[in-house]
């Protein structure tokens, strides 16, 4: 059982909180570093056997990190912004000394030798790395059914999707089994495991946090995001992520700062897609997404369908797809060679698609990304923020398999390069989450993230966290 309190703080309530809330504590001395961490260690122990969010733990190392962070603030020499926060981490990541998976079972004994440049930041910073979150194999499905490690279960209903490819770290953030957790996100890795867990989630403008020490899906949409239970704790987390790296040819050298939050809500331009059904979205979801924005008529300003008629969604989610099989016949070349260990037959069937394919559509699929690129251009001239679900449907029964169409949302903003967050929107009438997507054009996230916290604290829909506890 949990302790009843730390210091006046229940265990609860540390599990429950976010970042900001915690680091509170922390300078009020109410809490430290040892315990908050003890804390998440202890309800790892008693809930991942279920929830199967982490396929790597290191409890002595973990608590060495919380002992130091404790004693730095002790000592009023704390060395960041994150001294003493629980941060889990998505096992396509490196961490020196720990395997990096990538879901596949032949990785395990394949030890960094040094962190990933996100996780340099999150040190520098004081992050205390709790462990490594379980994922779809190679980070390819939005399912969280991994053959190797198992599923993840949503924390919401045994049984259920947590989504994916992120899907460890979306339902630990839930769970209260971490303060945060960093993850990546191709074309919605982040975004639909977090609408499935009723969390929050950013993928920042492509390039914005480097992606160096990340195990590829595929380069040109690869990005580094983040999971937490409130937008203040995305912002805290993307401010000490960001910044270039020369290492990573794809980090984004900024000639200006990420553009202020400056919208204002009464001159505001949203813009909505012109028929969720034809796309396929399910009519339970569109109830919600048409509730939610009728409630946030006020906060939204001006709204009107963008124009994205000449624009295919599955075109854009297939192509995209094409392109992260093609760059992982690569990647995982001696994966696919290795009989010994072998990888599934749905991953290798999903890869011998693209063996399949020709130059031709390799180059058909690269240019819809330019085509992404010029038609998010010319729809941010016209509109501020781009709203839609996150997801077509909410989490299915792990027992039905993946839906085909699961990114048909969140390929869009992968494609074009921009930033895209899933917020809670609500739940369906199963009683499970969905999410509110909002992308901006390249170098909004702040905007972004400000729209997000008036939104999110408009609607009200956040649920009671820790979930399922």
């Amino acid at each position: 059982m949990e302790s009843s309190s730390i210091a006046g703080v229940s265990e609860r309530a540390l599990r429950s909180a976010g970042v900001c809330q915690q680091l509170h504590w922390l300078a009020a001395g109410r809490i430290d570093a040892a315990r908050l961490s003890d804390c998440h260690l202890a309800a790892i122990e008693r809930e991942n056997p279920r929830l199967n969010a982490y396929v790597a733990l290191d409890r002595e190392r973990t608590a060495a990190q919380a002992a130091l962070a404790a004693a730095r603030r002790a000592d009023g020499a704390s060395i960041g912004r994150l001294d003493g926060i629980p941060i889990a981490l998505k096992d396509n990541l490196d961490l020196a000394g720990w395997a990096t998976t990538a879901g596949l079972s032949r990785r395990r004994e394949r030890r960094a030798s040094q962190d990933a440049a996100c996780v340099e930041r999150l040190r520098g910073a004081g992050a205390v790395i709790v462990g490594k979150t379980n994922l779809d194999e190679a980070g390819l499905g939005a399912l969280g059914n991994n053959p190797h490690f198992g599923a993840v279960q949503n924390p919401w209903r045994n049984g259920y999707s947590a989504g994916g490819s992120s899907s460890g770290a979306a339902a630990a953030v839930a769970a209260g089994l971490c303060s945060a957790a960093i993850g990546s996100d191709s074309l919605g890795s982040l975004r639909i495991p977090a609408s499935h867990c009723g969390v929050f989630a950013l993928k920042p403008t492509h390039g914005q946090i480097s992606t160096r020490g990340m195990v590829p899906a595929a380069r040109r949409l690869d990005t580094i995001g983040i999971l937490a239970r409130g937008v203040n704790d995305l912002v805290v987390l993307l401010q000490v992520l960001a910044g270039h790296d020369p290492a990573d040819p794809r980090s984004r050298q900024r000639r200006v700062d990420l553009a202020l939050p400056d919208w204002e809500p009464g001159r505001l331009r949203c813009g909505t897609l012109p028929n969720l059904a034809a796309l396929g979205v399910a009519p339970a979801v569109i109830e919600v997404f048409e509730s939610i924005l009728s409630n946030l008529r006020q906060e939204l300003g001006q709204r009107s369908i963008v124009n994205l008629y000449d624009y295919s969604f599955e075109k854009a989610r297939r192509a995209g797809l094409l392109l992260i099989e093609a760059e992982m016949l690569g990647t995982f070349a001696e994966d696919l060679a290795d009989t010994s260990q072998p990888v599934s037959a749905n991953l290798r069937g999903l890869l011998d698609f693209a063996r399949g394919k020709s130059a031709a559509d390799y180059v058909n699929a690269d240019r819809m990304l330019d085509a992404s690129v010029l038609k998010a251009r010319r729809m941010f001239a016209e509109v501020d923020v781009l709203l839609l679900p996150t997801v077509p449907q909410g989490p299915q029964l792990l027992a039905d398999g993946e839906p085909p169409n699961s990114a048909l949302l969140t390929a869009f903003a992968s494609l074009a390069g921009c930033p895209a967050l899933s917020i809670p929107m609500g739940r369906l009438p199963d009683g499970m989450p969905i999410g509110l997507q909002m992308v901006g054009p390249p170098g909004s996230d702040l905007r972004l993230l400000e729209l997000a916290e008036v939104c999110a604290a408009a609607l009200d829909a956040t649920p009671s966290y820790p979930v399922g506890s």
